[in-house]
Parts: C-alpha cells; structure tokens; sequence
C-alpha cells in the first residue's frame, strides 16, 4: 500500500477537526434559533409585520356573517361632543364599520359648549332604547365635562368601550378560588361582558400570528386605563407573566430586554429602540403620534411609539403604524356591539 507523508495526515486531520467545530457551531445555531422561537418561524431571520388591516378585515367578515343570522340587528349608539377633527374622522370611521357589517348606526352630535347634563339626558335615553345594544362617547371629552361621571352613566351592559367600573370589575377578576367559574380566555368571543377595544385588538392579534402567550414573559408600557392596564390584566388571564413598566421604571431598557413580548402604549414617538429588545421578541406597538413631515401631502406623518425600521432587525413579529392596532380597535367595538345584541333578552340566530 502507498504510504501518505506524515504531514499530509496531520493536514487532513485537521481539515476533519474544523469540519466538525463548524458543523457543530452550526447545530448550535440553529438549535438556539428553534428554541427561543415564540412560534415556528426561525428568529434569525429580520421580522415580520403583522398585517392588521387583513386581520380587522378578516374578523370584520366574520362579524358581518354572524350578523345576517341574528333576528335582532344590533344597534349602536356614537356620542360626539364637539367638533375636533381626530374625533369626527373616529366616529365616520365607525359609522362606515356599522354600515359595512349590517349593524344599526344612531349618531348624536353635540356642540363643543354643551352642558354635561344634555348629554347625561342622551345616554339615559339611549340606556332606555331597546334598539340600541351599545353606547360610545367618542373621548376626549371638552375640559368642562367630568369624563368619568359620563363613562359611568352607560349601563354597563351597553358599555362596548368595557370602560363601566363593574366591566373593570370582572376583567379584574382571576377566579382562582375554589368554587368559581373560570372563563375561557382562549377565546375573548365568549367572555360575558364587554372588553376594551384596543387591549382586546391586541390579544386576538397575538392568538391569530400563531404566538403562545402562556409561560411567556411580556412587559406593556404604559399604565393608562385606556390600554395599559386591561391589556395586562388579559395578558395574566392568558397565564403570562406581566410587567407593567411606566415612566418611573427604573432601567427601563433592562426590563424591556427580557421581554418575550412588548407592548407599548405611551404615546411617545420612538421611545423603543433596537437596543431595548431581547432577539426574537414580539412587539405591538399600540401608539400613534404624529411628526412633522414637509415630504407628505399632510405636512405629517403618523409614527408608533416604537422605531420600527430599528427593531425589524431584532423582533420576530411587530406590528406597523398606521395599520397595525388601529383597524383591530374599530373591528372589536363591532363586535362588542354585536355580542351586547346576542346578550340582551330575545337576540336569537334566525335558525333557532
């Protein structure tokens, strides 16, 4: 047999030790992008958005189905105080979702100096109105009306905002003891009392990306009562583990890093950078502030309170503004509306 020189072996026996080093560095590559995954998708690789809009329009037609088989159109109630523009395009936005879906619009306008006691006199009307299911008061509110006595005279189960201190009062509520009923917060659909819009946007836009809230770490910042706080209290139901961090967090970066899953809803432009997120992480980003831009028609363009084009390069999934929360806000107020319909006495499908 040929012999092959010494030096020839000692060659190829180190081409055989950087084969494997690199085959197993490329393993453990890989391995670790499989198991910090939130979903299937690997987390190597630059972040996906989350297409809001097609999913408010998909629920959107799912709501307008389960409309035409009610025997009792839902009917709801749009409560305008003044005339700022934000608001007006709000409310025309809902109206055009009403008229879309197949659900009862009543519209009631009201002067930027109307008295709080005109529109306390409305609302005690449209609680009466059997053909109104669910009641809006488009906020902010003009400075001279106390917004919680006008949000605390809806009847709380006509309240779709979920903002009626008895519907604060059952999101609040864990049921651990023995003996209570547990709901299913699987499925937001069947809870039997109306959830605010956006927090509730914001879940059914995890649940339908495919991401397993239980076990997961998520931070949400911001503690309004508006976003902050419900979407925490739904985050615990789902059984992850919340942070709520606020402007007096100390290191907020830090505590963001070790987030699984972000939700920002400060309203402050950009306050998320690159920096702040762990690889991998989900981020919804509730916040939309406007910036000026002499590029735009507008003058303006509508921000989130997180850098997307920063964090794409981090994040597994994040969702954009405009286009991300936004249209999941409009689709749930539709269907809490709907679902105070089917919980008022005789809303039947029409095959029962």
């Amino acid at each position: 047999m040929r012999k092959i020189p010494l030096i020839c072996l000692s060659i190829l026996q180190l081409i055989s030790v950087v084969n494997r080093s690199l085959f197993a560095i490329a393993f453990q590559y890989s391995a670790s992008c499989a198991t910090s995954a939130l979903f299937t998708r690997p987390l190597c690789m630059a972040a996906t958005a989350i297409d809001g809009k097609g999913i408010a329009a998909e629920i959107r037609n799912e709501i307008k189905s389960h409309v035409s088989e009610l025997s009792t159109r839902p009917g709801l109630a749009v409560i305008l105080v003044g005339e700022r523009r934000d608001s007006q395009t709000y409310v025309k936005m809902k109206k055009k979702a009403c008229s879309e879906i197949g659900i009862a619009s009543f519209g009631f306008d009201f002067p930027e100096t109307a008295p709080e006691k005109e529109i306390l006199d409305c609302i005690e009307q449209c609680n009466k109105n059997p053909l109104i299911h669910g009641i809006l008061v488009q906020l902010p509110l003009p400075p001279h009306i106390e917004e919680n006595v006008v949000l605390n005279a809806i009847a709380h189960d006509k309240d779709v905002d979920g903002l009626h201190p008895r519907n604060v009062a059952q999101l609040s509520s864990t049921s651990t003891h023995v003996g209570n009923v547990r709901l299913n917060w699987e499925n937001l659909n069947e809870i039997p009392f109306p959830i605010p819009c956006t927090p509730q946007g914001c879940i059914e836009l995890l649940d339908r990306s495919g991401i397993i809230l239980e076990g997961k770490r998520a931070v949400v910042i911001g503690r309004s009562n508006l976003v902050g706080i419900p979407v925490a209290l739904l985050l615990m139901h789902r059984n992850a583990t919340i942070t709520i961090a606020h402007s007096r967090t100390d290191d907020i970066k830090a505590v963001v890093k070790e987030a699984d899953i972000v939700i920002a809803a400060v309203g402050k432009a950009y306050l998320v950078q690159k920096e702040w997120i762990k690889p991998g992480a989900v981020i919804i980003d509730v916040g939309i502030n406007s910036l000026d831009d002499p590029t735009s028609k507008r003058g303006y363009k509508l921000v989130g309170d997180v850098d997307y084009e920063g964090c794409k390069d981090v994040a597994s999934l994040l969702t954009p503004v405009p286009g991300g929360v936004g249209p999941m806000t409009i689709a749930m107020l539709m269907r809490n509306t709907v679902n105070a319909c089917i919980r008022s006495e005789g809303a039947t499908t029409s095959e029962e």
